[in-house]
């Protein structure tokens, strides 16, 4: 059975769907198949495994409303051996669409159960706010990957994340955990990185990844092509850094792969 991961973090602009792209174009590198669920109706996650949003005939957004079958939404990627369930901004409707039904924290989870020994991994991309989008995810995930970029404001908002994971755990999702911290846009050369890490490390008690994936340009510019940084720039710091996060992540879980 696969492992399925929410990577998430209300606060915006901090490397989530940056990681959630190149967190599974690695896995996939490394052998593995990846279902990507892109539950953010910015859709950045979709365009950015080059899926043009403008051809889909449906989305994450009609597969939860019922009104299309999961075959209908599953979508190829660029990268060989990850699947998409692709999102645009039709989802940002979902929460009004959604008031009144039945439990509609689970919506994710009944779609994403019966598939999940089909893939090794499925990596849920949150949108940036703790809605019942970001529930759903946390309620279908097994743990959550908090991306948190090496800033001032690193920790702010923080406390509301752990908490509200805290709250499904207890409500909705007993099994679920925190998977880790993985610190973004670090640039060892300035005090503020290394002083923002420190603060992370000392305050709070979670699993925190070596590996710290760099500010570094080649990465910010493969989203507007539609590629990962491993197809975009394969030898660059950033696709090294993935690939390091990538196989930190199998050797966290300890699984065994046949």
């Amino acid at each position: 059975m696969g492992k399925t991961i929410a990577i998430a973090n209300q606060k915006g602009g901090v490397g989530k769907t940056t990681t959630t792209i190149n967190l599974a174009a690695c896995l996939a590198e490394l052998g593995h198949t990846v279902l990507v669920i892109d539950i953010d109706p910015q859709g950045n996650t979709s365009s950015g495994l080059g899926i043009n949003k403008k051809k889909l005939k449906a989305t994450v957004y009609d597969l939860i409303l019922n009104e299309v079958k999961l075959d209908d939404v599953l979508t190829k990627s660029v990268v060989d051996r990850v699947t998409v369930i692709p999102s645009d901004v039709d989802l940002a409707g979902a929460e009004i669409e959604l008031i009144g039904v039945d439990e509609k924290e689970f919506l994710l989870k009944k779609i994403v159960d019966p598939i999940r020994e089909l893939y090794d991994f499925i990596l849920i991309d949150c949108p940036p706010s703790l809605n019942t989008l970001t529930v759903n995810a946390m309620t279908t995930a097994d743990t959550v990957i908090v991306p948190i970029q090496c800033e001032y404001y690193a920790l702010e908002g923080l406390s509301q994340l752990v908490h509200t994971i805290d709250l499904v755990q207890k409500r909705l999702n007993p099994e679920l955990e925190i998977e880790g911290i993985v610190f973004t846009m670090y640039d060892s050369r300035t005090n503020l990185s290394v002083q923002v890490v420190e603060n992370v490390q000392k305050n709070l008690k979670q699993y925190i990844y070596k590996t710290m994936i760099p500010r570094n340009v080649r990465l910010a510019e493969a989203p507007s092509h539609g590629l990962p940084i491993t197809l975009y720039d394969p030898k660059s710091a950033g696709a090294e850094s993935y690939r390091n996060l990538a196989k930190e992540v199998l050797d966290h879980n300890k699984r065994k792969w046949y």
